[in-house]
């Protein structure tokens, strides 16, 4: 054979060698292998307490009524001349308006933010705005207003440190942004600093420390894990980022469940939710021990990213199930609020971690599977997916923890926003005493929440055929009750349980004073005020 013919051929052998290994390679690594970004958010404005503001700061002063308060930042004629604007523009200091003034005295501006909210006239104004002042709003949306605002900041008027707490609250809030993928930003937002002044700034600045400034970072952290893309957030580097930030804290345990370790335990639903992924499913469960007791369980819906599997869902929207997680994230963020602050209460917090994939390996509609308890399920949509993962959850922190009440938290349905809009989030609970302690806990931390029926006859709804209950499918029941009963399945009658359907609140389109565009973090601040005002008797 001439030589050439030779070399031809041991060429041709070689780069089809090439081709063939390479896929074998790129196969190897899930997902792209390079990350999205190497930064972090950019830098907000710190926060600090003082008895004055500083000279050269610009004024954000909260109004409890158009009489502009007693403090000693202001010059008799600079005094004067807000007083003339207050006149002149009618403001009233009402919730949600602002005045923003310039050239008055050196202060590079003055902002007018109202705190006052309105007067119920009766029952039939009942709502999510409640008579008296809302400190925390009022900071949170001047400082929205004044994101590119280069001068640092001082805001004073609040009468009392826990005000100025509550105000440190909003602010730190209301300032929230995740923009750590934007790389053509010509100019970052400003970075200058806030003094919450007043005479009580000891006070108020031990207040923070202690509980506000922990609850801020948890709900943070939350809106982090809401706002990063399904390729960076999945079931384990979920669990990676939450063991890092509880870190060092004390009296907390955790436990990580693999797909191994819920198979042993006949966790079929959420595990047959994320076999259509190569991203494992993980159930994980945080302990919190700061008290006496049987713990408050706490359990989250962890779908990082939901296409709704062989029943898949439409392009449009879809986007938005990488905040599918939003229940796990939420738990988790109560707990590290409570377990930072100290709180004297003993708390389990569980994710049900999967990803809701249409892969060669996924499940059908059709199909049943057992659950950790033994009760089966048959599934007839694969987009019914939240509530499986909580079926193994509930009866599994159930059964190992003890706990002597269960809330569930998640992003269930779509007709929970039909129903009530994205002003509440939906309450299902079986037994009045834990939903009025949810009220109470929704009206105390601004997190509103609205009952909704859990009627007996829409539980005959989930019966299934085949199995003991079915997913989907149910045309009895309005969507949201039929999965709360679903839920409430696997919750033993005896536990008191309550279901909180948060589809409709977990992700804002606008603004709002505490929740800018975007992740709002919903339900950290609910449960832990719930948890701090309920304990084991």
């Amino acid at each position: 054979m001439p030589k050439s013919t030779i070399s031809r051929l041991a060429m041709f052998s070689a780069l089809s060698a090439l081709a063939f290994a390479a896929p074998t390679t790129a196969q190897s690594v899930v997902g792209s292998g390079v990350p999205a970004s190497t930064v972090s958010n950019s830098t907000e404005r710190p926060i600090a307490f003082a008895d004055q503001a500083p000279a050269d700061a610009g004024l954000i002063l909260l109004m409890q009524s158009a009489e502009l308060p007693d403090i000693p930042a202001l010059s008799p004629a600079e005094r004067s001349a807000v007083e003339t604007a207050i006149a002149s523009a009618d403001f009233k200091g009402k919730a949600g308006t602002n005045l923003k003034l310039r050239g008055i005295g050196d202060r590079p501006l003055i902002m007018l933010a109202g705190a006052a909210q309105p007067e119920k006239a009766g029952p039939e104004d009942a709502g999510p705005e409640d008579a008296g002042l809302d400190w925390k709003s009022a900071a949170g949306s001047a400082v929205q207003k004044l994101m590119k605002e280069g001068s640092g900041l001082a805001i004073v008027g609040a009468p009392d440190a826990a005000a100025m707490a509550e105000a440190a609250l909003g602010l730190d809030l209301g300032q929230y942004r995740f923009d750590r993928y934007q790389t053509d930003v010509e100019t970052a937002p400003a970075a200058q600093s806030v003094t919450i002044a007043g005479p009580s700034a000891s006070a108020a600045q031990a207040l923070w420390n202690n509980r506000y400034k922990h609850l801020a970072d948890s709900v943070r952290m939350v809106r982090d894990l809401q706002s990063e893309p399904a390729n960076t957030l999945y079931p384990q580097s979920f669990v990676d980022r939450v063991s890092a930030a509880f870190k060092g804290v004390p009296n907390i345990r955790i436990e990580v469940l693999d797909e191994a370790a819920m198979r042993k335990m006949n966790m079929g639903a959420i595990v047959g939710v994320g076999q259509g992924s190569p991203r494992g499913s993980r159930m994980m469960v945080v302990s919190y021990t700061g008290g006496s007791g049987a713990p408050l369980a706490l359990a989250g819906k962890g779908i990082t990213f939901d296409t709704g599997g062989i029943s898949i869902k439409p392009n449009k929207g879809m986007w938005a199930m990488k905040a599918d997680m939003s229940g796990a994230a939420a738990v988790m963020g109560a707990t590290l609020s409570l377990a930072k602050s100290r709180a004297s209460v003993n708390i389990v917090a569980v994710a049900a971690l999967a990803e809701n994939m249409p892969g060669a390996n996924a499940q059908r509609p059709g199909d049943v599977v057992r659950t950790y308890g033994g009760k089966t399920i048959e599934i007839l949509s694969t987009d019914a997916e939240g509530r499986l993962v909580l079926a193994d959850a509930v009866q599994y922190v159930a059964d190992r923890y003890k706990p002597f009440a269960l809330v569930d938290i998640a992003t269930l349905t779509g007709s929970v926003g039909r129903a009530v809009g994205d002003q509440y989030a939906g309450l299902f609970a079986r037994e009045d005493e834990i939903a009025d302690r949810l009220l109470k806990a929704a009206e105390d931390s601004g997190e509103h929440l609205w009952r909704l029926p859990l009627h007996p006859a829409y539980a005959k709804a989930i019966r299934s055929d085949i199995a003991d209950v079915k997913n989907s499918g149910v045309t009895d029941a309005p969507g949201a009750s039929a999965g709360a009963h679903f839920i409430g399945y696997f919750v033993d009658k005896s536990m008191p349980w309550a279901h909180l359907d948060i589809a409709g609140v977990d992700w804002n389109n606008s603004a709002k004073p505490l929740t800018p565009k975007g992740a709002s973090g919903f339900g950290v601040r609910l449960l832990d005020q719930l948890a701090r005002d309920w304990t084991a008797r």
